[in-house]
């Protein structure tokens, strides 16, 4: 339970929706378990589920009519209108909540999860070079939030 709520925490970014997207996924497992044809490999399928379950949570939140707005945001505002340098945490977390979710879910199981890019090809289902390509792509774009992120706060 913890290592799906920490990931689609980091993916998502709200504790709320994290909490949410993981109930999501153990739903998800529990009514798909005896379909799953290759056991050995549940734990890839599990991360697939929940990474699954977080691209669902976004989709719904855009439709939403209230926007919620997470506390780190909050925070990083006030500290701006005191005049305080923002934290590395800070500034990271505005950058990965810049980006795409496909991108967010690369970085966080690639990074945070230590998780190889073979086992990134298997949980997002998709090709090992494909894997490695998308995993570049989001770090620089993560980078250049990053940049564009200190630019602003400049």
């Amino acid at each position: 339970m913890d290592a799906v709520y920490r990931l689609t925490n980091a993916i998502l970014g709200d504790e709320a929706d994290a909490r949410d997207a993981a109930q999501e996924a153990f739903v998800a497992i529990w009514r798909q378990l005896p379909r799953l044809r290759e056991p050995e490999r549940f734990e890839a399928w599990l991360q697939r589920v929940a990474v699954n379950a977080a691209r669902m949570t976004i989709r719904s939140r855009s439709r939403r009519r209230v926007r919620e707005i997470p506390s780190s945001t909050v925070v990083a505002r006030a500290e701006r209108a005191a005049g305080a340098p923002p934290d590395d945490a800070a500034i990271l977390d505005a950058a990965l909540a810049a980006l795409p979710v496909d991108q967010r879910a690369i970085l966080v199981l690639h990074h945070l999860e230590g998780r190889p890019v073979a086992e990134l090809a298997v949980i997002l289902e998709i090709p090992e070079g494909t894997a490695k390509s998308r995993l570049f792509t989001a770090r620089r774009a993560l980078a250049d939030a990053i940049e564009q992120d200190r630019g602003h706060r400049r």
